[in-house]
């Protein structure tokens, strides 16, 4: 048994039993990984899959419990590779973030570019998707850490950081009737208007369906989008008014008007999850501290290592995180 034999395993379950597919992934030939399976099953005694013909039907449920090894082997082995790394001072590698539209436009760049400055042979690879798609790359072992918003509770899935707070903001043309507003508009004054928003304000449990049901109104979604940029464009085209993070209204968008948004429409966390006792590239761990200059780097390892109770402090406000220090 190796670890390549192991790391085609998880391929091929995570491609969805595409052999192909899960050659592609990992830069081998089908042929070679079909023969590595067959000597892993052969090792074993016991078939890992169900076939039909030459194709993988299943997992087989003896499959499953190996299959459970074998990512808690590889991920140690990865943890081995990434400690060593960092004693020898070693700081070339891959980063791989899986995140959203606006983090990966708005929040990300400028922290992206300082770490790239303090290690140029690092790369780094942005794998933006929307909120149910991020932490499914973290779970199957394709991203290093996500970063994420909710509106509630700290998501799942690894340890969860909290990077900073937000709030969403209502954009309009400047010759909208909201324009004229010299406040925050009523969600009865949302409700008359045709709004454009994430994608996520579609789902039940989303913070602002609820906060709208809250308050006896029902939302006029006119239209939903991943991209914060593509929320703006429609708000220019005048289909209707744009709900939208804080942070993805820049003073390059000085044709629209940005409102507070009600009171009623919750405070937002971001985060970054990390899988649990993941050892860090020390690019990575510069990375969180870009992010999230509030959280010493000592106590992040220590946390992470599993020698210290995360306790964290208060996450400033995206306001707070970006103002200039004034002397």
């Amino acid at each position: 048994m190796t670890l390549t034999q192991l790391r085609y395993l998880v391929a091929i379950a995570d491609s969805g039993l595409n052999i192909t597919l899960a050659a592609e992934r990992v830069h081998a030939t089908q042929p070679g990984l079909s023969k590595q399976l067959k000597q892993l099953e052969d090792e074993l005694g016991f078939l890992l899959f169900v076939r039909k013909g030459r194709s993988l039907e299943a997992i087989a449920p003896a499959g499953e419990r190996v299959l459970e090894h074998a990512r808690r082997i590889l991920e140690e082995a990865s943890n081995i590779r990434a400690y060593a790394a960092n004693e020898r001072g070693q700081h070339a590698g891959r980063l791989v973030l899986s995140t959203t539209h606006t983090q990966a436009r708005y929040v990300l760049p400028p922290v992206i570019a300082q770490v790239k400055r303090d290690f140029p042979q690092v790369s780094v690879h942005l794998q933006a998707a929307a909120d149910g798609e991020v932490l499914s790359h973290l779970s199957h072992g394709n991203a290093d850490l996500a970063v994420i918003s909710t509106a509630g509770a700290a998501p799942e899935g690894g340890l969860a950081v909290p990077l900073f707070r937000w709030r969403r903001v209502v954009l309009v043309p400047r010759t909208h009737a909201l324009a004229k507003l010299d406040r925050a508009p009523t969600l009865a004054e949302l409700a008359a208007h045709p709004l454009i928003s994430y994608e996520s304000s579609t789902r039940p449990e989303s913070s602002l369906r609820r906060a709208f049901t809250a308050g006896g109104q029902e939302p006029q979604l006119a239209m939903t989008a991943r991209d914060a940029d593509l929320i703006k464009t429609y708000v220019r085209a005048g289909l209707g008014v744009g709900v939208l993070a804080e942070m993805a209204v820049t003073s390059r968008d000085d044709d629209l008007k940005a409102l507070i948004a009600p009171e009623a429409f919750p405070e937002c966390i971001t985060w970054a999850v990390i899988p649990r006792a993941r050892v860090l590239r020390d690019y990575a761990l510069e990375l969180l501290h870009g992010l999230a200059p509030q959280i010493d780097r000592r106590d992040l390892r220590r946390v992470l290592e599993g020698n210290l109770e995360p306790q964290w402090p208060k996450a400033p406000t995206w306001t707070e995180l970006t103002q200039p220090i004034s002397s």
